[in-house]
């Protein structure tokens, strides 16, 4: 009789420095991989239609790759720990292990499911696979949760030296016969009427393989342009890997010590320590959702509640969401989100500082749509990102610091390549007009900032 070990994929769906199924292999009973879909746990937030789309083809990926090595993935939907356990009974499984999460739901709903599985005489595992600094362990000089990043990331970076990479299992040796699983196209994970993924299939190839392609390309080959070229819309100098972090098809280890082996001299150097301190950046993004778990519905600071956010103006609200706000830069930013998925990260700024200070729209509502249209949307990244724009969150951009769409354009979109590819009509003589004046906007936002210096 064997008691196999399931490992339960969540966010890291790859085989190589995988700290779960390394130790499921080192126990050496039979192995059974799980994923599973839950939409249904208290506080759990359903994942956004490119999400969905993007984990439709990493799983596939996934369960591929462990057929190749002798087992199988199994699919569940349903609320984790009762699919967890069903998975156990249906395997008479000895043990069950996972990398940890650091959302709040999701914290509560390991702690509880590792409690009850022991108490079954189960072996239980979590390990530190998707953050290079367990948040709880980076702390003040007082003991508390850094807010700005500056500090933060000197601590991190005076830590030990993250660990090494694990290396990929060349065996994975599964059961005889494995619990029933669902199928994937019976999630409905695709989008199929409309059929808005085309240019996603254009711009990505979900999975580990194709993750390991790029970060070697990128670093082979983009490194030395990237600290001098990396806010240019238009070029090709950033690395392309947020959504493979986001899913796990490459883990921040291994970036980080590729990285490093990269990083040469001058220009390498100077570009290495600014695209690790990027990965920083994730890291805080992390350390404050940890801490602070209601990051993508309340303002990280408070005194944001008192924001006289005006009735919202659902037609400026749809004309940004679809790029027909009249100005070029925004507008092209938005396009290129709708297609591929993504959206280069200065003109993110761009978009989201127009949003919330030129149209005056809560940045709730510009988070939601990023969640919904982003391939790269996590529960962390996504809400501090638009709170440091709008000047809510922790190490945030004051609110008065207003981007400018036209003098971004003008500064790093010189030649309008990024405008000529996804906004073209702004460059005919008769180019739309704005939907509302910059220069009043910023007088309004201004205006209205003074509510939130008050409660102070």
């Amino acid at each position: 009789m064997t008691s196999p070990s399931i490992v339960w994929f969540r966010d890291d769906l790859r085989l190589a420095d995988n700290p779960a199924l390394q130790a499921a292999v080192e126990r050496g009973e039979p192995i059974i991989g799980l994923y599973v879909l839950d939409e249904e746990s208290d506080g759990v937030r359903p994942l956004g239609g490119a999400a969905r789309w993007w984990l439709h083809g990493s799983l596939t990926s996934l369960s591929e790759r462990l057929r190749e090595r002798g087992t199988t993935l199994v699919l569940r939907r349903g609320a984790a720990a009762d699919a967890v356990r069903a998975v156990v009974a249906d395997a008479g499984a000895g043990a069950v292990f996972w990398n940890r999460r650091y959302g709040g739901p999701e914290r509560d709903i390991d702690a509880d499911l590792k409690n009850g599985l022991r108490q079954q005489g189960l072996e239980v595992g979590s390990y530190a696979a998707s953050l290079l600094f367990e948040p709880w362990t980076v702390r003040t000089g007082s003991g508390s949760p850094y807010s700005v990043f500056t500090p933060f990331w000197r601590a991190c970076r005076e830590m030990p030296t993250p660990r090494a990479p694990l290396p990929e299992p060349e065996e994975i040796r599964g059961p005889k016969s494995a619990p029933a699983s669902d199928e994937l196209d019976d999630w409905q994970l695709l989008p199929t009427s409309p059929d808005w993924a085309g240019g996603f299939r254009e711009a990505w190839e979900p999975g580990e393989p194709a993750a390991l392609a790029r970060l070697e390309s990128f670093l082979s080959d983009d490194l030395g342009d990237y600290d001098r070229s990396r806010d240019e819309p238009a070029g090709d100098a950033t690395s392309h890997l947020s959504p493979r972090l986001r899913w796990g098809e490459v883990s921040p280890y291994q970036v980080w010590h590729e990285t490093v082996r990269h990083r040469g001299s001058g220009t390498h150097a100077a570009s290495a320590t600014r695209f690790l301190s990027e990965l920083g950046w994730r890291e805080f993004a992390w350390h404050t959702l940890f801490h602070f778990p209601d990051l993508a519905t309340r303002n990280w600071r408070r005194g944001f509640d008192a924001f006289p956010w005006p009735p919202l103006n659902t037609e400026h609200l749809e004309a940004w969401q679809q790029g027909r706000t009249g100005v070029a830069l925004v507008d092209a930013g938005m396009r290129e989100l709708w297609h591929s998925g993504a959206m280069h990260n200065r003109v993110r700024m761009v978009t989201g500082s127009f949003l919330i200070k030129n149209l005056l729209i809560d940045w709730r509502e510009g988070e939601q749509w990023f969640w919904d249209t982003l391939v790269d949307a996590d529960s962390a990244s996504n809400p501090f990102n638009w709170q440091w724009v709008a000047g809510s969150g922790a190490d945030a951009a004051p609110y008065f610091r207003i981007f400018n769409p036209e003098l971004q354009r003008t500064k790093f979109d010189v030649h309008d390549e990024y405008v000529r590819r996804w906004a073209p009509e702004h460059l005919a003589a008769d180019a739309p007009a704005p939907i509302v004046d910059l220069g009043e906007t910023r007088k309004q936002a201004l205006a209205s900032y003074e509510a939130v210096k008050r409660a102070r």
